[in-house]
């Protein structure tokens, strides 16, 4: 029975997600409001079908760890340390700021300060799944925007676990008496294991994880590969939060960090995608979940509150701070906006400290239901918010924030067997600019080597093409004969519609479908041996080039049946 409640619970909450994810797109809202709808649908407190909340959230987890090691996947190291000098001091300066504005507005209901600065930490800090998905939603996840943004976060990931060690040592009664020197030893030993983590996977990331992978990726089998980023991903968060004391996010968020650093990183992040987006969408219906109605109607006075800090407040302090420190206004407006939410992290202290009597029942609803609204309203402000930036007559976008045209001259070539070499040959000679993708991790390295743009993935998964440049290219050659290549067809046209497909197949009873999904020209093998058959036959009949062209054609139209 308890194994069908698990099914239940996983299959209603999706069900509920689709539904309502469709709705609200359809009356262009974010599909976030829908998952957070279907949370409060399917929660205890409303009537009718209650899923397991404890069941949804550690799908849920799943969804959070597989979101951070993707993010932390197209991240580089420099990029991070880049913009350190923003995301330290302004997310310290955010957080308190942040903290004492709440505390102090709520000691006008007659709030301890201790209660308002636990609630004002709680709200200071963002949902990095939200923020990751916005981000991605206007291409700004791995532009300038994005890496501040990203790298504020994981700092105000480290603020709240840092908090998280506090409060019982401060506030519980085993820390009373000796709560000052408890303090220190545990931040001070919470600081070495921080350092000790991040030590264990440089070095991972720099010598383990690629041999591994290597071998792994040999074998051939994807399910194996699979398996194996699935590991990395949740083995190093848990163990991360397990041994080392942080958060499983920020264990994740390094573990892609470290596979990110090598030749797997496309593959890997193709493998975690489908993955992600299904568990991702559970974290927002066990957020719903937490939705108490009547809490609307108990406390409103400090909901009211609450939201107005979170989704005022906080991103005025962000926007005044990552101004101060000296980010262009085009920049700093949509990162600000990024922050008019709060998350799981929020609960997660918010929790804590109910625990601890710290904070009670009516500050518990408002904090949930400040963040339920925060997070259905964050897409649209972030939206207004890019449109008021790139509407800034002095704003001077970077290449990262444009969508770059298409160009004609650039070539995605699919397979680098006997077919692909002489295509990538012939397109070199003729001067085009040529990305291989391939699953020979020899032929990938040795391509390397000659100074041949290369990358080794799948492209059967999600990204691969993307990681190419599939957006700006003006051709995809598939000279491979790649199983569902009509999705990928499907799948290109809409990532880019002015895209030139070619295709080989094997048969052509295969070259229909290929037409259908969008390929512009279809090489199917049985064809043109036909045709190279023929043309040899009669070679010693045909006067000139022209009466050969036009045969070939001719054979062509019969056996294809129409354009190719």
């Amino acid at each position: 029975m308890h194994d069908l409640s698990i099914l239940i619970t996983f299959a209603g909450s999706l069900a509920g997600a689709l539904v309502l994810g469709l709705l609200a797109h359809r009356f262009r809202l974010s599909p976030i409001i829908g998952y957070l709808l279907a949370g409060v649908l399917v929660g205890p407190f409303t009537p009718g079908f209650v899923a397991n909340r404890a069941v949804a959230e550690q799908f849920a987890e799943i969804g959070v760890i597989l979101l951070l090691f993707g993010i932390g996947l197209r991240f580089h190291l420099r990029e991070l340390i880049a913009v350190w000098r923003v995301a330290v001091p302004g997310a310290l300066i955010q957080s308190a700021m942040t903290t004492v504005m709440l505390a102090s507005l709520l000691r006008l209901f007659d709030w301890s300060w201790v209660s308002g600065i636990i609630m004002g930490m709680a709200i200071s800090v963002a949902s990095t799944v939200v923020m990751a998905l916005v981000l991605a939603e206007r291409r700004d996840l791995h532009a300038p925007i994005g890496h501040i943004a990203v790298g504020w976060t994981v700092v105000e990931d480290l603020l709240t676990v840092a908090v998280l060690l506090l409060l019982p040592i401060l506030f519980g009664q085993a820390g009373q008496g000796s709560g000052e020197d408890s303090a220190f030893a545990a931040l001070g030993l919470a600081a070495v294991k921080v350092a000790g983590l991040v030590a264990l996977v440089v070095v991972l990331g720099k010598w383990g994880i690629p041999w591994a992978l290597e071998r792994i990726a040999r074998s051939r089998l994807r399910e194996l590969f699979t398996l194996a980023v699935l590991v990395l991903a949740v083995g190093i968060a848990v163990g991360s939060a397990e041994i080392f004391g942080v958060s499983m996010a920020l264990g994740a968020f390094l573990a892609g960090l470290a596979v990110g650093q090598s030749e797997f990183a496309a593959r890997a992040a193709g493998d975690a995608v489908p993955m992600r987006d299904a568990f991702a969408v559970l974290f927002f219906v066990s957020v719903g979940m937490l939705f108490d109605p009547w809490s609307l109607v108990q406390v409103p006075h400090l909901i009211a509150v609450v939201l107005v800090v979170v989704v005022v407040g906080k991103p005025l302090v962000a926007l005044v701070t990552v101004r101060g420190l000296g980010v262009p206004m085009a920049t700093a407006v949509p990162v600000a906006a990024a922050f008019s939410q709060v998350g799981e992290f929020s609960f997660i202290l918010g929790s804590v400290a109910r625990q601890l009597g710290l904070l009670n029942d009516a500050g518990w609803n408002a904090l949930v239901v400040a963040s339920l609204i925060s997070l259905a309203l964050n897409p649209t402000i972030y939206r207004w918010a890019r449109r008021l930036s790139s509407s800034a007559p002095t704003l001077t976008p970077s290449p990262e924030h444009q969508r770059a045209p298409v160009d004609p001259n650039r070539c995605i070539l699919v397979g680098y067997g006997p077919v692909g070499r002489i295509v990538h040959q012939l397109l070199k000679d003729r001067g085009a600019s040529v990305t291989v993708i391939d699953l020979n991790l020899d032929a990938v390295r040795a391509m390397k080597a000659e100074g041949i743009s290369a990358l080794y993935g799948d492209v059967l998964r999600p990204g691969t093409l993307e990681e190419a440049g599939i957006e700006t290219a003006g051709s995809l050659i598939l000279s491979a004969d790649v199983e569902d290549a009509a999705e990928i067809i499907r799948q290109v046209r809409l990532l880019n519609p002015a895209l030139r497909v070619l295709v080989r197949c094997t048969h052509l009873r295969d070259t229909p479908e290929l037409q259908r999904a969008g390929a512009d020209v279809v090489a199917a093998g049985e064809a043109e041996v036909g045709v190279a058959l023929v043309e040899a036959m009669t070679a010693d009949q045909l006067a000139d080039c022209e009466m050969h062209a036009d045969q070939r054609k001719a054979v062509r139209a019969r056996l294809y049946g129409g354009a190719r």
